[in-house]
């Protein structure tokens, strides 16, 4: 088996779950730097923008290295998508597949089904709310969290800070919620 055969296997909980818990002992040792995605957008308004936004002057090139990184899982996915892309369909449970199908929902040939994420369902109610609705919750979330589900899930727990087991926990209630209650029917729109 070759390498890229080898790295397009999924990789088990037991591989990928401890090489992500620990970025939190390497960040904590390379400089005390708190592990999280939403943070870079920040600092990329405040390197980006010249306004006198009060929210985006502070010292933004202390974190710089969280720029790289950030810039690194996304050419992390370039590679993932070009070159070790699975060109099989997704493999989808027969049970999960039989109620998709009550929403009309047949498309496992993408990570995320194509009859839900195109551009014309962006035109539609179920689009318009899943898309831009549910971007927006996401956004909002964020900033009303004070950082986002690996910020708070992963470096946040490790850090035994209670903020973010509070926050961890509205994030597993607000998903189940959402999954279970709401989104069959937005679906069924």
């Amino acid at each position: 088996m070759s390498l890229i055969e080898w790295l397009r296997q999924p990789w088990a909980w037991y591989v990928a779950g401890p090489l992500i818990g620990l970025t939190v002992p390497v960040l904590l040792l390379l400089g005390n730097k708190s592990f999280g995605i939403s943070s870079s957008l920040r600092h990329i308004c405040a390197a980006c923008l010249p306004a006198n936004i009060p929210f985006f002057q502070y010292n933004w090139k202390s974190e710089a290295w969280n720029l790289f990184f950030v810039s690194g899982i996304f050419i992390g996915a370039i590679i993932a998508t070009t070159l070790l892309a699975d060109p099989s369909p997704v493999k989808v449970v027969p049970a999960l597949q039989a109620e998709l199908a009550t929403y009309n929902i047949y498309d496992y040939h993408h990570l995320v089904p194509a009859d839900l994420f195109n551009w014309p369902a962006l035109a539609t109610v179920k689009g318009l709310l899943m898309m831009v609705g549910g971007g927006f919750l996401v956004g909002f979330g964020t900033r009303y969290a004070g950082g986002c589900t690996s910020g708070h899930a992963i470096m946040g727990l490790s850090t035994l800070q209670w903020p973010s087991l509070v926050a961890t926990c509205c994030f597993m209630a607000g998903g189940l919620i959402m999954a279970n209650l709401i989104l069959p029917h937005i679906l069924k729109l």
